[in-house]
């Protein structure tokens, strides 16, 4: 009895450990990939090649901490576009049943960066995001993408004005410098992606 206890438990690790790697990790090079946006328009990671950082941030219209992120992304966007730092929203919730999303709610939005649906939440998966809204910071090192951050914009979804560590914007200014980043993963305050 205890040998079958041992080989079941040795064999959830081996399950776990392979559904671990199949996401990126901290340091990984991100492949390049393709989304669909607004009006059937396709946009991949390979389009911001002149960038000096993509900042991915998984969100959708619908979640409580999206609407509550969402100004806060906008602006922080705004600032550092003239910097070289691209971002990019995706939501993983787009055309995948009843209650979900869809391009044209997407559309309304009228961002001035690029918001994708994660067709299939194939990115979402590939990326380890669970929540929404979460953040990924890609430096491009010139011939590709790494993964430098993933998780928390800041500590304070609520209130705005009480932020005390606004880890999104830190670690964009430490990629930015050429510095390390001191804090790679922070884990996320959000809604879970619901899993169609």
């Amino acid at each position: 009895m205890k040998l079958l206890a041992t080989l079941a438990f040795a064999m959830l690790l081996t399950i776990s450990a392979f559904a671990q790697g199949s996401s990126y990790q901290l340091g990984d090079k991100v492949a390049d990939f393709t989304l669909k946006g607004v009006g059937n328009t396709e946009v991949s990671l390979s389009d911001f090649a002149n960038s000096k950082t993509v900042v991915l941030v998984f969100t959708n219209n619908t979640c409580p901490y999206a609407k509550l992120y969402e100004n806060r992304l906008v602006t922080l966007s705004s600032a550092y576009a003239s910097k070289g730092v691209q971002f990019i929203f995706i939501n993983p919730g787009v055309g995948m049943g009843e209650g979900s999303e869809t391009l044209e709610e997407m559309a309304a939005k009228n961002y001035r960066f690029p918001y994708l649906a994660d067709d299939g939440q194939k990115l979402s998966a590939r990326f380890g995001a669970t929540k929404t809204p979460e953040a990924f910071v890609l430096n491009n090192t010139g011939d590709s993408f790494i993964l430098k951050y993933k998780g928390a914009i800041d500590d304070n979804p609520q209130v705005d004005s009480g932020v005390k560590n606004p880890y999104l914007k830190n670690v964009i200014d430490e990629v930015l410098a050429n510095r390390a980043v001191t804090v790679a993963d922070k884990r996320a305050t959000g809604c879970l992606i619901r899993k169609y």
